[in-house]
């Protein structure tokens, strides 16, 4: 009788344990990618109203991090204040009252592994260097390969001579990138691992009873 009740509430406690671990949600943990950088630029410009345009950039680096040799910016919306001779950039025509695309930035190479995010920036003329000079932020919104889940965001500094034949095609410059990104990653939860454990031990204790009841009869 003594080793019928042992039993049963060795039972009991193992199916307790047993629910502990099913209930247990995963833990995410991040892994940080730090990303410092430049890509050779082109951008072309295409005038939408007199102080609207809509930006394409092309960027290369060969020796970019993570084989994210290129760059696009696309659908990317500018609208030129003459009061201030600032250029602001958006992802979002709606923003300047203009119906279209919602712009879009990607960094790829030549597998599966990409980057997807979005870029707000602005940019003036200077005037002792006759170029167009502007800085933002990439905001990571998600990626494919091994960057699937990915935020993060990355600054820039981007600029693009005005000295160049304006029908020679797109401009050529040069961004600067400097940020970090992350990845979502499951890990096992602490509680878990104590709770198989714990179902271990009560394994070995109910194999050690059963060899000393038999040894006793």
């Amino acid at each position: 009788m003594r080793f019928r009740l042992k039993t049963t509430w060795l039972f009991s406690v193992v199916l307790t344990l047993l629910g502990v671990v099913s209930r247990q949600p995963a833990a995410l943990a991040q892994n940080t990618f730090e990303f410092d950088t430049f890509y050779d630029t082109e951008v072309t410009l295409e005038t939408l109203t007199p102080l609207i345009s809509k930006a394409t950039i092309l960027g290369y680096n060969p020796n970019a991090p993570y084989g994210l040799t290129n760059f696009t910016s696309i659908n990317n919306y500018s609208q030129f204040n003459p009061t201030t001779g600032m250029f602001t950039f958006v992802p979002n025509p709606a923003q300047f009252g203009l119906a279209g695309e919602i712009g879009s930035d990607s960094f790829f190479g030549s597998g599966e592994d990409r980057l997807f995010g979005s870029s707000n920036a602005t940019a003036t003329i200077d005037p002792t260097t006759n170029s167009l000079n502007g800085s933002g932020i990439i905001t990571i919104t998600g990626g494919s390969g091994k960057f699937i889940g990915a935020t993060g965001i990355l600054n820039f500094t981007e600029t693009e001579s005005l000295d160049q034949d304006p029908t020679a095609g797109p401009l050529k410059g040069k961004a600067f990138l400097k940020g970090s990104f992350q990845i979502p990653q499951k890990v096992p939860e602490p509680n878990t691992n104590i709770a198989l454990i714990g179902l271990g031990a009560i394994g070995v204790a109910c194999v050690l009873h059963k060899r000393r009841f038999r040894a006793t009869v």
